[in-house]
């Protein structure tokens, strides 16, 4: 069942998402595994809790009903106000999933690209029962046809998704998903490629008619203390 309209999701990330999340609900969260949910109350509000988020940081998110959303809402931001919790909206979430080198549905992966086209076959589970899996099954099999590769500029242009990345003047492929990261201050980028690259290898992308250079570099491209 399609519950779109009628479902709210609300996402409490960062390294004090369990301690703010803990004052809110009796469900012991140690019980919840990384990538695992578990039916709860939240501020006395019926919550499918998840232990994932798209920022590289620890945290959850919460779907309840859409007319529980505001007061669900209201219920987090006061309980984090000691904490520091603010509210952010999704460029913040894709700046922080890009910094932790995440791919993106829409961005590395399309309903024309799948993660086994582009070498990620370890986010398929074929064991298990979902949507598409016949399809999945039947790709599996069969090479990469692309490669996705991370790359870090300097100065302060950030190379954007769509733009071609070339390497001794022959296009190679293009950027996924670029930005002037706002923690590490720059430009980084996800990158799909016809071949794989190794690390320190300069390229060229062009941006905005500028051709810029970009180094191949590993992901995360931050990784969070520990």
């Amino acid at each position: 069942m399609d519950r779109t309209t009628t479902r709210a999701l609300i996402a409490l990330q960062g390294p004090r998402a369990a301690a703010v999340l803990s004052s809110l609900t009796d469900a012991d969260l140690t019980e919840l595994r990384y990538y695992a949910s578990m039916s709860v109350e939240v501020a006395g509000i019926p919550v499918l809790l998840a232990r994932t988020g798209y920022t590289g940081e620890d945290g959850f998110e919460l779907s309840a009903s859409a007319v529980s959303a505001v007061d669900l809402w209201q219920s987090l931001l006061d309980a984090g106000q000691d904490a520091g919790v603010i509210a952010c909206g999704l460029a913040s979430r894709d700046s922080l999933r890009l910094e932790a080198g995440m791919p993106l549905y829409g961005n590395e992966l399309t309903s024309q690209i799948t993660p086994y086209d582009v070498g990620m076959n370890r986010l398929v589970h074929l064991d298990r029962e979902f949507v598409g899996q016949e399809a999945l099954a039947a790709r599996a099999d069969q090479p990469a046809r692309h490669h996705l590769v991370a790359l870090q500029g300097a100065g302060r242009r950030a190379a954007r998704a769509g733009y071609p990345v070339y390497l001794s003047g022959q296009q190679i492929g293009e950027v996924t998903s670029g930005i002037l990261s706002p923690t590490l201050g720059y430009p980084i980028a996800l990158t799909r490629l016809d071949r794989q690259l190794p690390a320190e290898t300069d390229v060229t992308v062009d941006v905005r008619g500028t051709p810029t250079p970009m180094t191949v570099t590993s992901t995360p491209f931050y990784r969070r203390p520990q």
